[in-house]
């Protein structure tokens, strides 16, 4: 029988009592949308019908997401104008990330219901650059994660690449 071992992120409970706080039918991704005051700005661009936001808890440096400023819980909700945007907006994505911190590779996807380990209830593509030998001893022993970059750096790097990027795509 296979043992089965539990990996913990310690980071995330005050995201679990923040969102246990808010009120009932309130969404942070529509919140972010509506530049509401208390909500941490992760935001990296906007365009078109999307934006382009910091994960507040990474899993590497670098880690987007892409969802709609309006409130949509699954993909298939996503009106005929909305997919090509999206899929326009996750390869800029991917050229953005692979010039600005050279992976190896990404993980992209979505967690569609709580069932498959959404956390909010607002679509949003994930982007996750990925890198050789990310797990380290420090990973391994303190059951925390390290990332080696500050978010605000994260941000000003990413707003600056993605501005220049979108320019050039609309051009």
């Amino acid at each position: 029988m296979v043992r089965r071992r539990n990996l913990f992120v310690p980071g995330k409970t005050e995201y679990v009592k923040e969102k246990a706080s808010r009120p009932p039918g309130q969404c942070i991704l529509c919140d972010v949308a509506r530049g509401v005051g208390d909500v941490v700005n992760l935001e990296i661009a906007r365009e078109g019908d999307f934006i382009i936001t910091l994960n507040l808890y990474p899993y590497n440096p670098g880690h987007v997401m892409i969802f709609p400023a309006r409130h949509v819980e699954d993909p298939r909700e996503l009106d005929r104008d909305e997919h090509p945007q999206l899929a326009r907006l996750q390869n800029l994505a991917l050229d953005v990330l692979a010039a600005e911190y050279g992976p190896a590779g990404f993980n992209v996807g979505y967690n569609v219901g709580a069932a498959a380990g959404a956390s909010i209830p607002h679509l949003h593509l994930h982007v996750v650059p990925r890198y050789p030998r990310e797990l380290g001893v420090v990973d391994v022993l303190s059951g925390a994660k390290i990332v080696i970059e500050d978010p605000v750096e994260t941000r000003r790097r990413l707003r600056a690449a993605f501005a220049d990027a979108l320019k050039k795509s609309r051009g």
